[in-house]
């Protein structure tokens, strides 16, 4: 090693502090052998070991910047310095430079080609420069999980690379993991307030959770420490872009302009489509739009793709279950409704959840209203000049010469009927009927009724009739 080139006296006082932090060094007490060492170099300027052990020092307290300096210095003094070409190939590893760590290991195996350290930490450099490069691959074919995986690998052996925890962070926020993000990006603003890149990644997690004023702060902030930070810049034109959509949309939406609401929501989805929650809002907002435009389809559409990309989105699944409603999918509408009162069990979804059911309910039993041909508002009259038209529509008598298959479907309608005009004609049974109450448990039995009776009561008197056959199949009415 290069001597003190100060003789006698300067030389003896910087060996004796260079023993002192070793002895602090051996008990781990790192500060204060720092300081040790500091004394010798202040003393010694142009020792070399003493910056290698300081170099050493600095290592221990994660203080690689520092310790890469030392290193350096202590193999500018001593290029045969072995231990400081160590250092400094450690200090650069740790920090993610792979290539310049490579370099310096490969110096130690000229001095000294059996060097086994030298020999692992250039397997430990080739082995984070893969990595590096699969990274790179994976981030472009977006399979973000696999980049934090191989990010994590990476800092294993380079525990202080500030670039690889930023992409871990970044591939975090793009999966969704915003509190492990946010964390990285946040231990790194500790150690540097001024890093753009993890100004960044605090942005985009904000970004994607939705919070897009807050986002844009933290890009322009980025791009006040970097203005060329291209990912920053983009981020901040797509957040600003959305923003601006979005807000036109809902505009356009308060002023009953629907056309307009629904041309602005589908731009805005276009401006980014890695922006999961913001995204999954404008496709229910257009949800919404496409219901009032009585699109029902193309509504449910929109509310299914809003809760793909956010399955706790309960507005999403309210909107969609109003949709199954109004098309009378009662099956999907009690489902939707079902996992919105999992979820927030409110009195408001019970009892939505209990009308989808009730209705699934009605719809499962004979429609009375459709077997008479007429509109759940019908009239007294209506219902009744109905039932006159089906009954004699379908009258036994009158398919006497059909096959024994038509008659007897035709008696089936014919009963139908009856059953139809017997609870729609009576106020308090059609009441009971509107309200999806079981009929059969309010004493109806239909298992026992005669349309029959109920035909003649209908027909008798001044406007009877009868059917009378002209030949097979043909048949005129004699109204007495």
């Amino acid at each position: 090693n290069s001597l003190c080139s100060l003789p006698g006296q300067p030389a003896e006082e910087a060996e004796a502090f260079k023993e002192q932090g070793n002895a602090y060094y051996a008990k781990k007490d790192y500060n204060e052998a720092f300081n040790y060492y500091t004394k010798a170099i202040d003393t010694c300027p142009n020792n070399a070991s003493y910056y290698g052990n300081r170099a050493a020092t600095l290592m221990m307290l994660g203080r690689f910047r520092e310790a890469l300096e030392d290193a350096q210095q202590s193999v500018r003094l001593d290029d045969s310095f072995v231990r400081g070409h160590l250092r400094e190939g450690k200090c650069h590893l740790s920090l993610g430079n792979a290539m310049a760590a490579s370099r310096c290991f490969q110096r130690v195996l000229e001095l000294d080609h059996k060097n086994t350290q030298a020999q692992q930490e250039l397997k430990n450099a080739t082995t984070v420069l893969e990595y590096e490069k699969i990274a790179e691959v994976d981030f472009e074919k977006r399979d973000f999980r696999k980049v934090v995986f191989c990010m994590d690998r990476a800092l294993e052996f380079a525990p202080a690379c500030h670039r690889f925890k930023i992409l871990k962070a970044e591939c975090l926020a793009l999966l969704g993991r915003y509190p492990e993000a946010q964390s990285v990006a946040s231990d790194i603003l500790r150690m540097d307030s001024t890093n753009a890149d993890a100004l960044y990644v605090r942005g985009l997690c904000l970004y994607y959770e939705d919070c897009i004023e807050k986002a844009v702060q933290f890009f322009v902030q980025a791009l006040r420490m970097a203005p060329d930070h291209e990912k920053a810049c983009l981020a901040c034109r797509n957040a600003k872009a959305l923003k601006a959509k979005k807000e036109d949309g809902n505009k356009a939406f308060k002023k009953g302009n629907y056309k307009l609401a629904y041309e602005l929501y589908t731009e805005a989805l276009g401006i980014d489509p890695n922006n999961i929650k913001t995204n999954a809002k404008l496709y229910c907002n257009r949800g919404t739009v496409n219901s009032k435009l009585r699109k029902l389809e193309e509504a449910i559409d929109d509310c299914t793709n809003a809760v793909k990309l956010d399955d706790t989105y309960v507005k999403a699944y309210l909107r969609r279950a109003q949709c199954y409603m109004d098309t009378e999918q009662y099956e999907d509408a009690v489902r939707d409704y079902e996992k919105v009162y999992q979820t927030e069990k409110t009195k408001e979804h019970k009892q939505l959840l209990k009308n989808a059911q009730v209705e699934l309910k009605k719809s499962k039993r004979k429609d009375y209203y459709k077997i008479l041909g007429v509109n759940k508002n019908a009239s007294e009259d209506e219902i009744k000049k109905a039932y006159r038209k089906r009954a004699l529509m379908h009258h036994p008598d009158r398919h006497s010469g059909a096959s024994a298959e038509v008659q007897k479907e035709e008696e089936k309608k014919f009963k139908e009927v009856g059953e139809a005009f017997t609870i729609l004609s009576d106020p308090k049974k059609k009441a009971r009927y509107d309200s999806g109450q079981d009929l059969e448990e309010d004493g109806l039995n239909m298992g026992e009724f005669d349309p029959n009776n109920i035909f003649k009561a209908f027909f008798s008197g001044p406007g009877g009739f009868s059917f009378e056959a002209s030949g097979p199949g043909n048949f005129f009415f004699q109204f007495g």
